[in-house]
């Protein structure tokens, strides 16, 4: 009997392993077993709310990103029911951004060569290989990759993408054909057609923006958007606004998207990996950095390598469904989070309303202005431009700020997918710089004490006598070694060799270590035996002293010792003289 209660309690245990590592992979299966019937109408309040932002959103990024009105719906409609399947954020909203939307309309116009069935074809294959590099960063755990892109160079790059896509917009809001392939292009363009334009445009455009803009502040949550669309199509029908010049959106095919595989393949058209990999690289930051502030909020833990899941499943099935890639966006997923979303069925609710919608009220948007919908655009990345960070950036770091102009001015000559990629080599170039020259501090005693700082910082440290105390603070690795050697002998010459006795490295500020790292503290002790000086070494962490020791240098600077501090250095190091030895 005991051993039958031994084997049944094993496969309990078996049982809940087998069913915690299929609730990893399958978000639901975790938060449906913690949910609650008093969440359901938080939920769906939640659905339709973020179905009443997305309508006129989602009609505004398809125009921006050169495609039928119908597409920009089904992204949310569809996008949201696969990352309910897979992603592991409970307030994140999937459906078109504006940065992707620019970039399918820049990147695929030329593709298609003025077909608007391939034009359509391409967009779809798009996000069907987004899902396809989304599973394959979630299988070489790709998640730590996307860090490398600094805070900083996404604060340019959003405000560049901003700027390029309000002016991508002010054609359609002064009623002026524009035109122009880049940000400089599209603003000469223009200036030259401000002759042109289209008052009663201008006028209506005006009116949205301000109608926006008040009904955020006086009304903060709400989906004021829906409410502009909606008067605007009252008065657009019931002043006959066509029959004055004010184009409209036109007639938006009634049902729901039709599930079918793209015909095209990915062989037959060149540069759609490069676009689906700019796509990935906007998505999933955009997406990980807002599903990360909600987790934090809402108190549950975010797993940023099974977003490559959600944002895959996302992608996969608007692929099926003729639409083109999606993310996960900050402004909706506010929405979703302010209307009391607890958890994805949400977005379940959102997209049963926008199929509703998609059957019964799509002639109702046919008389909808474009220059509303262009003012929705301009309002909605208007949060993008944070000049208040630029400000602060600007303030305590010009490199990060320069960072940030280098990302916005990309983004502004060359375009989306160009300028993200560029400024994700610059905050890799960033970053290899800062690593390639760690601060060295040189260290002096504290007045009063036994304990030593960096005295470029503090001045009043009192100075060593015949001893140089340096602390490199960072790893000493193959990429800043020799910048490292080159700062101590430096500060050697300056200070004369005749007057130190003594160099100590103090390695308690570097959690690592290579060879090369190794090679040059081998070498320092070398030049520094030329002048008669010593090398010690004090805190050095237990993998540091072990690579040290291998390396035969433990030996030449009188040994490794973990007890001995930069005092206990300090006060041996006034004994010595050449012809004696420390004891380890």
């Amino acid at each position: 009997m005991q051993e039958l209660a031994e084997d049944l309690a094993k496969d309990r245990v078996k049982e809940s392993e087998r069913s915690a590592r299929w609730s990893r992979y399958l978000p639901p299966m975790r938060w449906l077993s913690e949910y609650r019937a008093a969440w359901i109408g938080s939920d769906a309040i939640a659905g339709i709310t973020l179905a009443a932002y997305a309508i006129p959103v989602s009609l505004a990024y398809a125009g921006l990103a050169g495609l039928p009105p119908q597409a920009g719906v089904y992204g949310y409609l569809l996008g949201g029911l696969g990352y309910a399947l897979l992603g592991s954020s409970r307030q994140l909203a999937v459906g078109p951004t504006s940065a992707i939307s620019l970039m399918i309309a820049a990147t695929v116009s030329p593709m298609a060569a003025g077909n608007p069935e391939l034009y359509i074809e391409i967009a779809s294959l798009a996000a069907l290989t987004v899902a396809f590099l989304c599973f394959l960063a979630w299988l070489l755990r790709l998640s730590a990759l996307v860090r490398l892109i600094s805070d900083s160079i996404l604060v340019g790059f959003k405000a560049g993408a901003a700027l390029t896509i309000i002016m991508t917009q002010l054609p359609a809001l002064f009623g002026v054909p524009g035109g122009g392939q880049n940000f400089l292009e599209r603003g000469f363009l223009l200036l030259g057609q401000l002759g042109q334009i289209h008052i009663l445009v201008l006028a209506l455009g005006a009116v949205a923006i301000f109608a926006l803009l008040f009904g955020e502040r006086l009304l903060p949550g709400r989906p004021i958007a829906l409410g502009v669309v909606t008067l605007a199509i009252a008065a657009s029908t019931a002043l006959g606004l066509s029959k004055y010049g004010v184009p409209t959106t036109g007639l938006i095919p009634r049902g729901l998207p039709s599930l079918s595989w793209a015909e095209l393949r990915l062989r037959d058209v060149d540069g759609i990996f490069p676009l689906a990999a700019g796509c990935l690289l906007l998505a999933y930051v955009e997406g990980v950095s807002a599903a990360r502030a909600f987790a934090a909020k809402h108190g549950y833990v975010l797993d940023p390598r099974q977003e490559f899941l959600g944002l895959g499943a996302a992608n996969f099935v608007v692929a099926l469904g003729h639409g083109y890639p999606v993310a996960g966006g900050l402004s909706q997923s506010a929405v979703n989070d302010k209307a009391g979303a607890r958890t994805p069925l949400a977005l379940i609710f959102a997209s049963l309303t926008l199929g509703l919608c998609l059957l019964l009220l799509t002639s109702l948007l046919s008389s909808l202005p474009k220059a509303v919908l262009a003012a929705v655009v301009v309002t909605a990345v208007m949060g993008l431009i944070d000049l208040k960070t630029l400000t602060r950036l600007w303030r305590l770091s010009k490199m990060d700020f320069a960072a940030a102009m280098s990302a916005l001015g990309a983004v502004l000559l060359l375009g989306i997918l160009q300028g993200i990629l560029i400024a994700a080599c610059v905050s890799v170039l960033i970053l290899l710089g800062r690593a390639s020259h760690p601060h060295v501090a040189f260290l002096g005693r504290i007045p009063g004490t036994r304990n030593y700082s960096d005295t470029s910082r503090h001045p009043d440290n009192e100075p060593i006598p015949n001893v140089l105390a340096f602390r490199p603070e960072a790893s000493l690795l193959y990429i800043n070694a020799d910048s490292v050697l080159e700062s101590v002998l430096n500060r050697l010459q300056e200070i004369a060799p005749s007057n130190v006795r003594v160099v100590i490295c103090d390695l308690s500020a570097s959690p690592s270590m290579d060879l090369a790292g190794s090679r040059m503290l081998h070498q320092l002790n070398d030049e520094l035996a030329q002048h008669g000086i010593a090398l010690r070494i004090v805190g050095a962490h237990g993998r540091l002293r072990d690579l040290l020791r291998a390396d035969d240098l433990a030996d030449k600077v009188g040994g490794l010792n973990r007890r001995i501090t930069m005092s206990d250095a300090v006060n041996e190091a006034s004994h010595w003289n050449p012809k004696t030895q420390i004891k380890s």
